[in-house]
């Protein structure tokens, strides 16, 4: 499969894991957690000969969940282990397929919290020859509300297992969390906060009235194979999506798509005959999609550690990647306080030269601004009769992105019609 050496959380992580201790494991993502975990366990497996279910792993997503099963396909193609994957939003086949799937019997499973508590409520699973108990991405399930749910499938587990949790971040809410159910447990971190090094980020200090122009120009400057935007709310990804869908190849992915499409659009993205996906924080943690280029974070997230993620779907396995940030004036003090997270101060890019001048970045002077300030253009202030600027604002910050170079006014859109989804009938999809 290509693996030459294991990566630093690898390393770390698989001889604990051999050993049987419980583990808590930190670091950031992209790092190969998923295979720390999956390969000492597959190990273990196929020396004890069990043909019984012997391994349970927690995901806070279904995409999450689908990945980490075919990665255990992948890894265990020629050694005889079977897993199935267990979540929810998928019709009553999907769920006949699932309790099958355990009826049948397998060694792993791996399952979202909500879908499993159900199946263990009507007597559909039986984990009490469960070994190993693996919690990944666990700032995210607890992020999401999960705590209650882990603890009650807890209850249903035997007390001598080995439990492992992998976090990306570790607020003290996980490491309290953590000693309810682990036994003394090792513990690892790398690169706490910290972005993957093959990341060349930036910043535009712009008005969310500026946005769509800005994304436009970026998307026209390079013929970019696979591309991740993030917005904070659906609402917006569904209204990106209609206004660039005419001249880009770009999808949609949010929670209002039935799960069948969300899993065709992320197949076609990855496969590239998707090259760019709009979509909320949902595809920003879990989803290994591999050479993604170029990360846009269309409205800055609120909480630093999303930033952390949404990153970290770029520059992958030691790869190269870019990641730009749009922050508006009211985005400002989230925006240094991800610079406080990451330990460094992230460039800022100048405007095109076609728009209108943006707001100024007074980084930690920054304060709180109205909506109405934040939404205003900056083609009102023409009004006023001042003199239009002639060239992108100054930026407070030295370097400048190779984007800017060229002559943007060049750049000519394509202008290819684009009908509906490819992939089936949206729901509440905004109708052009």
């Amino acid at each position: 499969m290509g693996f030459d050496t294991p990566t630093p959380i690898q390393e770390m992580a698989i001889p604990v894991i051999l050993t049987g201790k419980d583990l808590i494991a930190c670091a950031q993502t992209g790092t190969g957690k998923t295979a720390a975990f999956v390969l000492p366990i597959l190990n273990k497996i196929t020396k004890s000969g069990t043909s019984t279910l012997n391994t349970l792993i927690l995901a806070p997503t279904r995409e999450l969940a689908i990945q980490i099963d075919q990665q255990i396909q992948g890894f265990s193609y020629f050694l005889g282990v079977s897993s199935v994957p267990i979540y929810g939003g998928g019709d009553g086949i999907v769920w006949d397929q699932q309790k099958r799937a355990l009826e049948t019997g397998a060694e792993i499973v791996v399952a979202t919290p909500g879908r499993l508590i159900a199946l263990l409520a009507g007597g559909k699973i039986d984990l009490s020859t469960l070994e190993h108990l693996v919690l990944d991405e666990a700032d995210r399930m607890m992020d999401m509300g999960f705590s209650d749910d882990i603890l009650k499938i807890v209850n249903y587990l035997p007390q001598n297992r080995q439990t492992i949790l992998f976090s990306a971040t570790m607020p003290p809410k996980i490491r309290q969390f953590s000693m309810k159910i682990l036994n003394k447990p090792e513990e690892i971190s790398i690169a706490i906060g910290k972005t993957a090094s093959g990341v060349t980020q930036s910043m535009y200090s712009v008005y969310d009235t500026q946005k769509e122009e800005l994304v436009r120009h970026i998307l026209s400057q390079k013929n970019y194979e696979a591309v991740i935007i993030f917005c904070s709310t659906k609402d917006k990804v569904k209204a990106l999506h209609k206004a660039l869908r005419k001249s880009f190849d770009i999808e949609a992915f949010h929670s209002d798509l039935e799960q069948v499409e969300r899993e065709k659009i992320m197949s076609a993205f990855k496969n590239r005959k998707v090259k760019i996906l709009v979509g909320t924080d949902i595809i920003s943690r879990g989803i290994d999609v591999v050479g993604i280029e170029l990360v846009i974070n269309y409205d800055t997230p609120g909480d630093p550690e999303d930033y952390v993620h949404r990153v970290g779907r770029t520059a992958r396995a030691d790869a190269k990647g870019e990641a730009i940030t749009f922050v508006n004036p009211k985005d400002q003090p989230k925006f240094v306080r991800i610079e406080q997270l990451i330990g460094m101060s992230v460039t800022q890019n100048p405007l095109p030269a076609q728009m209108e001048k943006g707001p100024s970045f007074v980084g930690e002077k920054a304060k709180p601004t109205t909506t109405a300030q934040v939404a205003s253009s900056p083609l009102k202030k023409k009004k006023k009769k001042k003199k239009k600027p002639t060239q992108g604002a100054t930026p407070e910050r030295s370097n400048t992105s190779d984007l800017q170079k060229g002559d943007p006014s060049q750049v000519k859109e394509p202008q290819s019609e684009a009908g509906p989804s490819k992939y089936g009938q949206r729901k509440n999809v905004i109708e052009p």
